[in-house]
This record gives C-alpha cells, structure tokens and sequence, in this order.
C-alpha cells in the first residue's frame, strides 16, 4: 500500500476548501493508497483572534475594534463547525506546521507527497510564494505530486516567475484544476502538466447525493452563497427571487450577513453545503466551489465573477459548455424566463474529465521513476 501525505488549505474556515480536500482523499484511497494531511496552519488563520487582526488590518483602530467585536463570534463557530469536520472525516496529523521551518523538522516517511487542490499557488492570496506549498522541505530522491493545484490567475507577476518555475521543477507529475495554469505551467518550461478537474467535480453526483439529506425547506428556493460584499449582487437576488416567486435563502458564512436579504442559514455544518445547494431550485453565486457543486448535481445557477481572481470560474464554465451562466449585467433578468440549463453535455464533460483524472491519479502513484 502506497502512503501518500497532501499539503493544501484544509485548515482556512471555507466549506469548498475542507469540501475538496476531503474529496482528495477519497479520490486517493479508492487506489489503495493510505492518505494523510499536513497540518498546515497558516500564523494569521491560527486562532480566531489571529483571523480579526488579518481581516482588519489596514483598518483605524476604532474600526478594528468594531469589526472585532462583530467578527468574533463568527470566527469562533466557524472553528467548532470546521474543526469537528476535520476530525471526524480527515486524515490530519497532529504536529502543526505553519513555516517551512517547522516542515523541515519533521521526519518524512510516506512514499509520495502531494500538493492538493484548491489556491494552493496563488501568490495573492498566500502573500508571496510560499515553498512550503510547493513542497520545497521534501528532499530530492522523494516522489512529489501535484494533484489539481490552482495558481487562481490567468498569469503570474514577474517578480515570481524564477522562484516558481524553480520550485516547479521539483515536481515528478503536475496536474492543475484550471487551463489557465497549464499555460502558466508551459510558460514556465514545465511541460507534461495535466489539466484535471477539481477534486469535487471528481466525484459524481451520486456520491454527493448521499450526503445531500433531505430538502431544509417545504418550498422552492433561491440560494446565496456570497464571499464577497457587492450590493448589487444582494439586489438582483431579491429581485430574481421575488420574480421567480420561491423563498431567497442566503447561506451566511459570517454572523453580520444576517443583516441582508434571505433567510439566513448561519455557518452551517460542512455537508449543509452540499445539501442546501442539491435541493436548491437555484443557486447565485461568487464561489468557484458553489458553481462546480451546482453543475456537478444539475442544479439552476447563475454566476456572478468576482474582482479578483475570477479564471477559475471561467474555466469550469467554458469547459462545460455555460458560459452562458456568467452573469455579466446586473440589470439582465433574462434568466427568470429562460428555459433550464440542460446539463447533458455538461454531464459527458465532466465523465470524459473524469476518466483524465483517474488516469493522472493512476500514473502519479505507480510511477516508479
């Protein structure tokens, strides 16, 4: 049996992020291998006080204290959801490691180490390039993966580009979850890369129809799943929700988020992710894991990209075939009177992908170099 250790951002308070490392491991036992995590913990996601003094640090020290007064309590019941879906599902070791330091006291044992899913590469979000997630602490002669990794841009800054290709280089089989980072990838003279599909998409949605429970709500519904503040979003699914005529139920994943439109659901537990969005007759959303989740069980959606970092929606969009669901003016209601997605081509899509994964999967553990 092949034992396989993963690095990723299953410790950060986000459903689509312990959601796909779960699915990772999954993916990973169903070939024979034993898997565990890394229990990466970045220093400003450590503790719920950690995490008020990340989300207000530019802010004047009157808002601080205000934002930390409202803050607070969501950080605290995001860490008693999150850290009871770790446990209870996750292979996770128990020694923290939050610097490259820490990683390289530890003693390295498995077989095969992976870079998982999700922004693991995304040098915005990690504030640098950070070569712990590239697994720079593993040595030389131990195989190293990269399973549906995400740079979540369409190119990188040039300040990066040396340290990142350096880094890559390491790497014995590299697959990334967007077109976007192959080409990054190529650019970079790193050749071979595969294009995969995110871990949850790699699972169909028969298995996630397991874990959808049955409907939170005797009517039909609109749901929200928003990261980001935008008023507008808010307003066109007030609008969308009223003409339709079914509830607007808003999944809060912060406690202030009460304050708008919907019905608030606040913080749920992990799998009331996929549940609220199985048995939803629509589903508006800024989150790439929210837009894979509803085209993968053939749920209504409409997309709404946000600022930053919006490739890898557009690439799970184009790659099924809607991006026709990107909604691009919020003026545009066409929506309400359109006939429903028809997801067939959709659902062979994401079949044909599948098969790629497994593929990438099979080669990437019995390869023996």
């Amino acid at each position: 049996m092949k034992t396989i250790t993963i690095i990723t951002l299953q410790n950060v308070r986000n459903y689509g992020s312990v959601l796909q490392a779960w699915a990772t491991q999954k993916m990973f036992e169903t070939w024979g291998c034993k898997v565990d995590f890394f229990n990466y913990m970045r220093s400003n996601n450590a503790t719920p006080w950690n995490r008020v003094k990340a989300w207000t640090k530019p802010k004047s020290w009157s808002v601080k204290i205000i934002m930390g007064i409202l803050l607070y309590p969501t950080f605290l019941l995001q860490d008693r959801r999150f850290k009871r879906f770790l446990e209870k599902y996750l292979n996770v070791q128990k020694e923290i490691c939050t610097t490259m330091t820490d990683f390289k006291k530890l003693k390295l044992t498995s077989d095969i180490y992976c870079t998982g899913s999700d922004q693991t590469w995304n040098s915005g979000w990690n504030e640098g390039v950070l070569p712990e997630l590239f697994l720079g602490f593993v040595p030389e002669h131990i195989r190293k993966i990269a399973y549906s990794a995400s740079f979540g841009k369409d190119r990188l800054d040039d300040w990066e580009k040396d340290e990142t290709q350096n880094l890559l280089n390491r790497y014995q089989a590299v697959s990334v979850r967007e077109s976007a980072g192959v080409k990054i990838c190529n650019s970079l003279g790193i050749n071979n890369v595969v294009h995969v599909l995110d871990p949850t998409l790699q699972l169909d949605r028969s298995f996630w129809s397991a874990y959808a429970g049955k409907t939170p709500f005797k009517k039909g519904y609109v749901l929200i799943y928003q990261l980001n503040t935008n008023k507008e979003f808010d307003r066109y699914a007030k609008e969308f929700a009223c003409r339709k005529g079914l509830l607007l139920v808003r999944f809060c994943t912060r406690i202030d988020q009460i304050l708008k439109c919907g019905k608030s659901v606040v913080v749920p537990e992990v799998f009331d992710f996929v549940r609220y969005i199985f048995h939803a007759d629509y589903v508006i959303t800024d989150s790439f894991h929210a837009t894979a989740f509803s085209i993968n069980v053939n749920t209504q959606f409409i997309s709404i990209y946000p600022n930053d970092y919006s490739s890898r929606l557009g690439s799970v969009l184009k790659l099924v075939g809607l991006e026709d669901r990107h909604l691009s003016a919020y003026d545009d209601f066409s929506y309400v009177d359109a006939a429903p997605i028809d997801f067939t081509h959709a659902n062979k899509v994401l079949d044909e992908e599948r098969a790629k994964g497994v593929e990438f999967i099979k080669w990437a553990i019995e390869w023996n170099g």
